[in-house]
């Protein structure tokens, strides 16, 4: 399996999109860019890395909601299921981990749910920044809690607020980092 991949100029920085010619196998953030090896991939021209970068563009620029690729995430049977639930996750509105696990008929699963969700390889494409804390809380993130933070706000999922203001209510009370 050839695997090609481009780098794509993005408002959280340089993002790497991955690609065989079955689909979309990932979206690195700068920090995660020594996770995937890289021995025998084809930096350059790819159909789906162009219609991955088109759609990523119009995304940034609030013009896209719902990507239209196809995906082939690498990953267990139960980690598939939990990206392609958070494909199910409308633009603009979050979840919680125990949700989600509901959602996917395993709802005492809440923490392998988080698992999967932290092992996303398709970050933004299969969009695990809209899952937060049982109590709202921005919890991690591949990118970053300052990433996942832009993205909600880019979303009008959260209102606009400061670095401080990740992990504390109005009253300035901790929340849950579940």
């Amino acid at each position: 399996m050839t695997i090609h991949f481009r780098p794509v100029p993005s408002p959280l920085g340089p993002l790497t999109v991955v690609t065989s010619n079955r689909g979309l196998l990932a979206l690195e953030f700068p920090q995660d860019a020594w996770l995937l090896p890289r021995d025998g991939w084809r930096e350059g021209d790819h159909p789906l890395l162009r219609q991955a970068q088109g759609q990523l563009d119009e995304y940034f620029r609030g013009d896209r909601r719902i990507f239209d690729l196809p995906l082939a995430p690498q990953g267990t049977p139960f980690q598939r299921q939990v990206w392609f639930a958070l494909a199910d996750i409308p633009y603009g509105q979050t979840t919680s981990y125990a949700r989600l696990a509901a959602r996917i008929g395993r709802p005492t699963a809440a923490r392998a749910v988080g698992a999967a969700n932290g092992r996303n390889p398709l970050g933004i494409f299969l969009p695990c920044h809209r899952v937060v804390g049982a109590h709202g809380a921005l919890t991690g993130f591949s990118g970053g809690l300052a990433a996942k933070q832009f993205l909600l706000e880019l979303e009008g999922a959260l209102p606009p607020m400061g670095p401080a203001d990740l992990f504390s209510d109005a009253a300035g009370a901790t929340r849950d980092r579940d």
